[in-house]
């Protein structure tokens, strides 16, 4: 299986921290909207993720609910049609909830800088650092720090589950999250 090491976190200046991971970034951004529909498993996640050209993929990943930079693994398989497999496994397991969102991307060395715009919930910052082969979750950890530095990402910002979990009552938590949400907005706005 695949790893990589990753964080979400609410952003305190979007605007800023995008102009950021420009800077930093080693090309132009990618504008991605995707739609994930999870899946009831008994052991971490599983979603069909959809794309806007009618293909999709399938993503099994197990990773802690914590905070901070943690490790995930997980396995990718493609499809181009992701609508009939959809419908074979919400026969077979049932759908858990679906989370639409507007993906920016960054690409940073071997780092996925994510600004996301979740339906429901708002925006957010993922880090991906992918794991390439032979290298430990301790470098992927000092990668995902220095970026957090660098984003002005502070602990306090951190979530530690998956939207998913917000989006379904389920985030360990959840009241302190949606309160950062509505600060979070009110900033945005005012």
């Amino acid at each position: 299986m695949a790893s990589n090491i990753e964080i979400k976190a609410w952003p305190r200046d979007i605007e800023s921290q995008e102009r950021i991971a420009a800077r930093l970034s080693d090309g132009p951004s990618v504008l991605i909207e995707q739609v994930d529909t999870f899946f009831h498993v008994q052991r971490g996640r599983l979603k069909l993720r959809e794309f806007g050209d009618g293909t999709g993929e399938l993503i099994a990943y197990d990773r802690p609910d914590a905070s901070g930079p943690k490790q995930s693994t997980y396995s990718r398989s493609a499809t181009d049609e992701p609508d009939s497999l959809k419908a074979a496994l919400e026969a077979a397991l049932g759908v858990r909830a679906v989370v639409k969102k507007k993906r920016r991307l960054f690409l940073v060395a071997q780092t996925r800088i994510h600004f996301d715009e979740v339906a429901g919930l708002g925006r957010f910052i993922e880090l991906e650092v992918v794991l390439r082969p032979g290298q430990t979750e301790v470098e992927g950890r000092m990668i995902a720090d220095r970026l957090m530095l660098e984003l002005g990402i502070e602990p306090s910002d951190l979530i530690a589950g998956a939207y998913v979990d917000l989006l379904t009552n389920e985030e360990p938590n959840k009241a302190s999250a949606l309160g950062r949400l509505d600060v979070v907005e009110k900033h945005r706005k005012g």
